[in-house]
């Protein structure tokens, strides 16, 4: 268990199981996605009832950007990638969650989103303790 989960957090339980948790950076836990055609990851703010950035006060959404940004920084080195694709979709989890994709010209799937490019794909165990390792490595640079 990851510290943090602030008085009355709690994960939504789709979240947890879609996904394996990596570190805990401030105000999110950064959590791999269980889905091994792209490096994808998942920040998640972890404070109560918040669905949408502006929900956040002023200092948590200058936090989040703080994250986001490190977390994307980390991703192109350690991927080489050629974009970042960064999104919060809370229409089925109304739970606040940033999605951070490495998207390159052919990949699997390019040019259309992550969730329009057929089945999930899991990671061998051994993979997906790899990559996250290789993550926390990029993240500390």
């Amino acid at each position: 268990m990851l510290p943090g989960g602030g008085a009355g957090f709690a994960l939504d339980r789709r979240l947890e199981t879609a996904s394996r948790a990596a570190m805990w950076l401030g105000l999110c836990e950064l959590r791999v996605m269980d889905e091994r055609r792209w490096p994808w990851v998942m920040l998640i703010p972890q404070r109560p009832g918040i669905r949408d950035m502006h929900d956040l006060t002023p200092l948590d959404q200058a936090m989040l950007t703080f994250e986001i940004n490190m977390v994307a920084k980390a991703l192109k080195t350690l991927t080489d990638c050629e974009t970042i694709n960064i999104g919060s979709v809370s229409n089925d989890i109304p739970h606040l969650h940033v999605h951070l994709v490495a998207r390159s010209r052919g990949d699997e799937g390019w040019p259309t989103t992550v969730w329009d490019s057929g089945p999930q794909v899991p990671w061998e165990r051994a993979e997906l303790r790899q990559f996250t390792d290789r993550l926390r490595e990029a993240m500390s640079l």
